[in-house]
C-alpha cells in the first residue's frame, strides 16, 4: 500500500514539474507571490510524504548539502520491519586529518621515501618503489612538496630505491614491467626491466636516442635485479648492478655505457671531491656491511669503514666529509674525515636515535629507520627516517647547528587510528603511531606526531615487523592501555600491553590469535614466528614478558576456517565473527598475568550460534554496558553478489540482552551495498559509539550514519574542502572507527590510503 501510494505520489510530483516548466514562460506568473506559495506549498507536500530529506552538514569553510534517497521497506521471517526510514535532525560536523603535514592536493608528502639526493641549493629529490597515489618520486624544498617525479605508476611501472641528480638532469632507479601485446615498447611477458629513467629538473621524462620504454626515456641496465646505487661525477653516471655485481658507467648526456667494473654487492655510491667513489657493499649472510673506496675507472683503493652495523646512505657534504646514515642501533648520521684514512669525526642525531631517552617518545634529534641523509651548500643537515617495516616519511631539514628548520610527515598507509577512552579522544593510536590532539586548532594542525611505537632492537619478533596490520582497537582494561591490531583480511589479532617504567612509550608483544588453516599446516607461512603449531589455529601469550614467540607460549583449537571480524569489548573479552551458522567466538578475559598480558585460552570460549537473519556474518560489536549486540553480514533477505569477501554485508542489526539469549533483532537496517559486484557503494566497515552507527563505503568513502536505537538513517558525510573533497577507497574490515567524547562530540576516523592521512570527522552530540 505504502509503495503504490509513493509511486502515485511520484507520478504527480513529475506532472507538477511538467506543468511548472510550461508556466516557466510566462514571467510574471512566476513573479506572483500566490505562485510562490501555492508551489513552496505543495513541494513541501510531496517531499514530506515521500520521506526525503535533505542535510546540511557543514564544514570550516562553506556549508555543503547532502541528499539520501528512501529506500523500499521489507519484512523478514519474523513480521520485524526492516529500518531504512531517514530522520530528519540537521547534525554539524567538520572534517580534519591526522598524519600527513598536507592534507588535500596532489603534491602531498609521500608513503615512504627509500632514497634521496639532496642539492646544493637544499633542494631534496627522493624515490621509493610504491606510493598510493602515484607518487612514487617527488621534489621537495623549504618544507614543500614542490613536484612530482612523473609516469612512475601504473602501467606495470614502480620506483626504486635510488635517485640522483646534477645541473640538467635527474636520475631514478625504477621497474618497468611487462604489459601484454603493445605496439609501444615494454618488456616481453615475464620479464621486467629495471632501469635507470632520466627526467629534467622538473620531473618531466627526458628522453634520448637510445632510450627505451614507451617515450624512450628508460635505460634498461638489468632484467635480473633493481639499481641499488647512483651518483653523477661530471659527465658521468654511475649505477650499481646488483645483480651482477658491477658498477656500470655511463654518459650523463647521450647514456651510452663507458665502462664497468667488479664490485660484490654495491649499493648506495657517492663520488668525492677527487672525484672517487664511495658505495656500500651491502653485508651478505654472515659477511657485515662495509663502506669501499674506488678510483673512478674501478681500482679499489685501500681505504674502507668497517666499523658500522646498517649503511644505509651516504653523502658527500661541501667540506669534503663523507655522511653515513647507520640504521643500526645508534640510529644516528656518522661523519668521517676522509682525506686520509677513513677517521669518524662525529655524529649528528641523539645515539640511540628515538630509543633513547623516553624510548618512542619524538623529539627533534631522535632518529629511527634511517633512508637518506645530505648536506645542501649552506651546510644544511637533510635526514629521513622511514621507520622499521616501511612506516611512513619523516623528512626533516636542521640548521649547521643543529636546529631543526622544518619536517614533513607522510606517516598513514592502509592504517586507522582509535582513541584511548581514558583521555577523552586527545589521545589518538595507529598501528604504530601515538598522537596528541588539540581539538581547538583548525583542521589538520590539532595533531602532534608523540611516539613511536615499535622497537626492532629489543624486539625483533615484533609481529608488526612480520605483518601488515592496519585495523586499531585502544582499550582500557582493569585501567590499563592495551592496542589490538588485526589486517586487511581478518585474519590474525595482535595484542601490545604497554610499561612506561621499563619500555617508554613502546608497544610491547604481548599476544597474538591466528585463525584456523583450511589445510593442515601452518596458519603464517615462511620463518616467522618461530615455533608455531604446524597445523589448526593459535593463541599466543607472551608469558615470560621477553617478546619472544617461545615454545611453550601456544594454547592451540581447530576451527572453521573464514573469518569475518575480530572484536575487542570493553571489559577486554575477544569476539570473532566466522561466516557459518555457528560463527560467533566469545574469548572472555581470563584476567591479566604477572608481566602484564591478558589471558586468554580455548577452554573458556563460548560458541554461540549467529542469528538466523545472517547467512554471510561478517562483523560484530558487542558492548557489555548494555548487552547489546549489533552484527552485520549478507542476510536472507539481501545475500552477497558471490563470495564478495572483504565487505561488511548488506544488513546491520541490532540484538539486545543478548548475553540472556535474545536473538530477535530490536531493529535491521540495509546499508548501501552493490549488488553488480562492482562495490561502487558497497559498505567496507561499521563502527559504534554511543548513540550512533556508523558505516562507510568502499569505493565512494562516504558515512552513513544511523540512530543506534531506531537503526534509521540521520546523516551522511563526505570529506570537506580542508581535505580536498576527496578521499581514496576504503581497503580494510575497519577502515572506520568512531569515538563518543564526554561533551557528546563523536570523533571519526576513516582510512584514507591513497592520500596518505586518516581523515577525522567531528559530529555534533
Amino acid at each position: 500500500m505504502i509503495n503504490k501510494l509513493i509511486t502515485k505520489l511520484g507520478k504527480l510530483r513529475r506532472k507538477l514539474n511538467q506543468h511548472i516548466k510550461n508556466l516557466s514562460n510566462f514571467r510574471y506568473f512566476l513573479k506572483s507571490k500566490i505562485f510562490s506559495f501555492l508551489l513552496s506549498l505543495t513541494v513541501g507536500f510531496i517531499v514530506t510524504t515521500l520521506g526525503i530529506t535533505t542535510d546540511w552538514a557543514t564544514t570550516e569553510t562553506p556549508t555543503l548539502p547532502y541528499k539520501t534517497s528512501w529506500t523500499s521497506n521489507s519484512i523478514d521471517s519474523t513480521n520485524l520491519l526492516v529500518q531504512n526510514n531517514i530522520e530528519t535532525p540537521t547534525l554539524n560536523y567538520k572534517t580534519s586529518w591526522i598524519g600527513n603535514t598536507i592534507g588535500s592536493g596532489n603534491l602531498r608528502v609521500q608513503n615512504n621515501i627509500e632514497a634521496m639526493y639532496v642539492a646544493p641549493d637544499g633542494t631534496v629529490y627522493t624515490n621509493s618503489h610504491w606510493d598510493e597515489a602515484g607518487m612514487e618520486a617527488a621534489i621537495y624544498k623549504d618544507g614543500k612538496v614542490i613536484g612530482a617525479i612523473g609516469d612512475t605508476h601504473g602501467w606495470s611501472r614502480g620506483g626504486g630505491i635510488a635517485v640522483t641528480a646534477n645541473s640538467k638532469y635527474i636520475y631514478l632507479a625504477m621497474t618497468q614491467g611487462s604489459k601484454g601485446k603493445t605496439d609501444e615498447d615494454y618488456p616481453p611477458e615475464g620479464t621486467a626491466w629495471h632501469c635507470v629513467r632520466r627526467y629534467d629538473l622538473s620531473g618531466k621524462p627526458a628522453p634520448f636516442p637510445e632510450g627505451r620504454g614507451w617515450d624512450k626515456s628508460m635505460l634498461i641496465t638489468s632484467t635480473k635485479s633493481e639499481v641499488t646505487g647512483l651518483a653523477t661525477g661530471g659527465s658521468e653516471l654511475y649505477v650499481s648492478d646488483f645483480a651482477a655485481n658491477h658498477i656500470r658507467v655511463y654518459d650523463t648526456e647521450t647514456m651510452k655505457e663507458l665502462r664497468s667494473f667488479t664490485i660484490n654487492n654495491p649499493g648506495a655510491i657517492t663520488i668525492d671531491s677527487q672525484k672517487n667513489l664511495w658505495i656500500i657493499q651491502s653485508k651478505n649472510g654472515s659477511k657485515p656491511a662495509k663502506i669501499l673506496h674506488y678510483s673512478q675507472n674501478g681500482k679499489q683503493l685501500p681505504e674502507q669503514i668497517a666499523d658500522i652495523v646498517e649503511p644505509t646512505a651516504i653523502a658527500i657534504d661541501r667540506q669534503g666529509k663523507l655522511l653515513v646514515a647507520e640504521n643500526g642501533p645508534r640510529q644516528q648520521m656518522l661523519i668521517y674525515d676522509i682525506k686520509d684514512r677513513p677517521v669518524q669525526t662525529g655524529s649528528f642525531g641523539s645515539k640511540g636515535g628515538i630509543y633513547t631517552e623516553v624510548a618512542g617518545e619524538v623529539r627533534d634529534l631522535k632518529l629511527y629507520g634511517l633512508t637518506g641523509v645530505g648536506k645542501d651548500a649552506s651546510g644544511n643537515i637533510y635526514i629521513n627516517s622511514n621507520g622499521f617495516n616501511k612506516s611512513g616519511t619523516d623528512l626533516r631539514k636542521f640548521s649547521p647547528s643543529g636546529k631543526l628548520i622544518w619536517r614533513s610527515l607522510g606517516l598513514i598507509f592502509v592504517d586507522n587510528a582509535d582513541a584511548d577512552p581514558k583521555t577523552d579522544g586527545v589521545d589518538l593510536f595507529t598501528k604504530q603511531e601515538h598522537y596528541l590532539m588539540d581539538y581547538s586548532q583548525p583542521a589538520g594542525k590539532q595533531w602532534t606526531y608523540k611516539a613511536y611505537t615499535l622497537n626492532p632492537f629489543k624486539y625483533p619478533q615484533d609481529p608488526r615487523l612480520h605483518t601488515s596490520p592496519d585495523g586499531t582497537f585502544v582499550r582500557r582494561i582493569k585501567g590499563k592501555p592495551f592496542l589490538f591490531l588485526t589486517d586487511m583480511y581478518n585474519s590474525f589479532l595482535q595484542i601490545y600491553r604497554f610499561n612506561p617504567a621499563t619500555d617508554g612509550k613502546i608497544a610491547i608483544p604481548a599476544g597474538m590469535f591466528v585463525g584456523s588453516n583450511g589445510a593442515d599446516k601452518p596458519f603464517l607461512a615462511g620463518n616467522w614466528p618461530p615455533n608455531q603449531p604446524q597445523k589448526g589455529e593459535w593463541i599466543w601469550r607472551d608469558r615470560n614478558g621477553n617478546g619472544k614467540f617461545e615454545k611453550n607460549e601456544y594454547d592451540t583449537s581447530k576451527d572453521y576456517p573464514y573469518i569475518g571480524g575480530w572484536w575487542v569489548d570493553s571489559k577486554g573479552d575477544v569476539w570473532k565473527a566466522l561466516r557459518t551458522e555457528n560463527g560467533i567466538r566469545h574469548y572472555p578475559l581470563q584476567g591479566i598475568d604477572a608481566k602484564g598480558n591478558p589471558i586468554y585460552n580455548y577452554s573458556s570460549v563460548e560458541k554461540q550460534t549467529t542469528p538466523n537473519i545472517f547467512n554471510d556474518f561478517r562483523r560484530i560489536e558487542y558492548f557489555p554496558e548494555t548487552d547489546t549486540m549489533y552484527l552485520s553480514g549478507f542476510t536472507v533477505d539481501r545475500p552477497a553478489f558471490g563470495d564478495d569477501t572483504g565487505v561488511a554485508g548488506s544488513e546491520i542489526a541490532r540484538f539486545d540482552n543478548w548475553s540472556k539469549g535474545n536473538r530477535t533483532p530490536k531493529w535491521r537496517t540495509v546499508i548501501p551495498y552493490d549488488t553488480t559486484g562492482k562495490r561502487e557503494v558497497s559498505t567496507a566497515a561499521i563502527s559504534v559509539a554511543g548513540d550512533r552507527v556508523f558505516a562507510v563505503t568502499v569505493k565512494t568513502a562516504e558515512v552513513y550514519v544511523y540512530n543506534a536505537k531506531t537503526g534509521a538513517q540521520v546523516q551522511q558525510l563526505k570529506p570537506g574542502p580542508e581535505v580536498g573533497s576527496e578521499s581514496g577507497w576504503i581497503d580494510i574490515p575497519y577502515g572506520i572507527r568512531a569515538f563518543r567524547r564526554s561533551d557528546g562530540e563523536y570523533l571519526v576516523f576513516v582510512e584514507e590510503n591513497w592520500k596518505g592521512k586518516v581523515i577525522v570527522y567531528r559530529l555534533a552530540g
